[in-house]
């Protein structure tokens, strides 16, 4: 008997454990990945109804493991361009990730179990907070969110004006939330046929599609709306793309590859922009640091180069640049053991009018390759990532505004930066008219991991109805307008440049949206909710348990 039963449970673990693993699969391809560069976003609608179906069948003590086995085995087939980064960082991200599934997973079955009959709702919330709180910790990390996967279902898409991509996340796991559970109690327990679960849930489901309906509906009008209206302007941007090798560095690197952006900055200048474009640390070598301390003869006389040609060129020029600054302003630039005493920011630095008018430091900062502050909490760590030839930047602190001399005011979130809502928002609310995304993903050599990136760069154009242009080193160098439309890209990994007659408005016009002014209320909110939620049921329980202990 006990080993029939072990058998038995064996083949259920077996089971759970195949769907966990095929959902992880499925769900990948709704993203842009190895099977297809756009992704099939319809996907996004049903993958994750097994998953549900799985928490909701197993037991409290495998479900934190299925919840590190998801997290895990998904990220593996949907990032698994970062294997082109760093062999550390394909299992970083998905150790992480599953990790915080092992938190996420109990969460959800609590909800189920908790609310039972509308557990499903409960689940819906949980997972919209999960999802923000996610990507708010140090090493947030917004790829694969539910909702980016919709990134050209346009008219669904239009309501992240209003709540952002996290109301977008919910209007798609809610009805998987449900069907989930349908589909569990039905296979595992014989439960009721689809008609009669739909009218023991009459009034949420009629809810639900009240509320999809109407998102449809401003979705299409939004559309039109934005198609009749006027900017304040267009401003022509020459974008450069010069498809340089990231990991490629040294003297006889950086002169050939400013070489190439100038030379395809002065072609640009026939078709009369009003500002060249260049991506992310397009030229590597420090500015502010050689200009104060030049230590090497030939680099200095390169920086200079590049400095004369930024303050000769007629129009604005913006460009990637690394900032090295004094660590500790009281010492020397080089110190008694020969070491430098030298900090550096990720900046752009804009030229205009002959000057170096202003710059901006990179605020949100890559978890790992860019900034690991627990040097003192996880020595091991800092010194893994050390021995890795990880080099990590200082924070910014500034929500730069550039205006030019012709009266564009734009903002420059630099790479991933633009996969975050609020900080766009933020350089929104301070004027900026236009998003200027400067981005080198080149490093990943894969077309699926660009359009990753850019699929969330979308849903910042709709969320504050601003016009983003996006200057890349290798892809995707393109115009995303305000209904989030992807216009005209250049080639990945292809060397050239590009002309974009930018729309601009302006908030004295077109005002702001709701979102920009305030920003992540949807998932904050959802926040709140679940903690209640949680909270309230678990009361609920025990308070129920007590009362039938002293009845017996």
């Amino acid at each position: 008997m006990y080993s029939s039963i072990k058998r038995r449970s064996l083949r259920t673990v077996c089971s759970e454990v195949f769907v966990l693993l095929v959902t992880a699969f499925v769900f990948s391809m709704a993203f842009p990945g190895f099977v297809t560069n756009r992704g099939f976003g319809f996907i996004a609608f049903f993958a994750l109804i097994p998953l549900f179906a799985v928490i909701r069948n197993t037991t409290w003590k495998l479900v934190p493991v299925y919840g590190f086995f998801f997290g895990f085995v998904f990220y593996l087939f949907f990032n698994y361009w970062l294997k082109t980064f760093h062999p550390l960082a394909i299992l970083l991200v998905p150790i992480i990730k599953g990790g915080e599934m092992v938190l996420l997973f109990p969460l959800l079955k609590a909800g189920e179990r908790l609310f039972k009959k509308y557990g499903y709702l409960v689940q819906a919330v949980i997972w919209v907070a999960y999802t923000y709180v996610s990507q708010n910790w140090f090493a947030g990390y917004p790829y694969g969110t539910l909702g980016y996967a919709v990134y050209e279902f346009l008219p669904l898409i239009q309501i992240s004006s209003v709540v952002g991509v996290w109301g977008i996340t919910f209007l798609l796991i809610l009805p998987q939330t449900f069907l989930g559970t349908w589909v569990c109690d039905r296979i595992c327990f014989d439960g009721a046929g689809f008609t009669e679960a739909l009218k023991a849930h009459l009034y949420p489901v009629i809810a639900y599609a009240v509320l999809l309906l109407a998102t449809l509906v401003f979705g299409f009008v939004s559309i039109q709306h934005w198609k009749g209206q006027e900017p304040d302007m267009h401003w022509r941007v020459a974008t450069i793309q010069h498809n340089a090798d990231t990991w490629e560095g040294g003297y006889a690197t950086y002169k050939r590859n400013f070489n190439n952006l100038r030379k395809l900055s002065l072609e640009a200048l026939v078709a009369e922009p009003d500002m060249i474009l260049w991506s992310e640390t397009a030229f590597v070598p420090s500015v502010a640091w050689h200009e104060k301390y030049p230590s090497d003869e030939a680099t200095s006389a390169l920086v200079e180069e590049f400095v004369t040609f930024g303050k000769s060129l007629p129009i604005p020029l913006l460009s990637g640049n690394p900032e090295g600054v004094l660590d500790d302003p009281a010492k020397p630039a080089l110190l008694e053991d020969g070491s430098w005493n030298r900090k550096d920011y990720n900046t752009v630095t804009f030229f205009e009018g002959g000057r170096v008018k202003n710059t901006y430091r990179k605020q949100h900062l890559v978890p790992f390759t860019e900034h690991f502050p627990y040097e003192k909490q996880m020595p091991w760590l800092y010194n893994l990532l050390l021995a890795n030839d990880y080099n990590w930047w200082e924070t910014g602190h500034e929500s730069v505004v550039f205006e030019t001399d012709e009266g564009v005011k734009f903002s420059t979130p630099i790479c991933f930066e633009d996969v975050f809502g609020a900080l766009n928002a933020r350089f929104v609310r301070n004027g900026a008219q236009v998003i200027v995304n400067m981005t080198n993903d080149g490093w990943s050599k894969a077309v699926s991991a660009e359009m990753q990136h850019l699929g969330m760069a979308v849903f910042r154009s709709i969320e504050n109805r601003r016009t983003t242009v996006r200057g890349t080193n290798s892809g995707m160098t393109c115009l995303i307008d305000v209904t989030g439309k992807i216009i005209d890209p250049m080639p990945p990994f292809k060397t050239g440049w590009h002309i974009y007659d930018v729309p601009v408005y302006s908030t004295e016009r077109h005002g702001e949206t709701f979102y920009t002014k305030h920003d992540d209320w949807f998932a904050f909110a959802s926040i709140y909710l679940s903690l209640f939620l949680l909270a309230f049921g678990a009361i609920r329980t025990a308070t129920g348990f007590l009362r039938s202990r002293k009845k017996d």
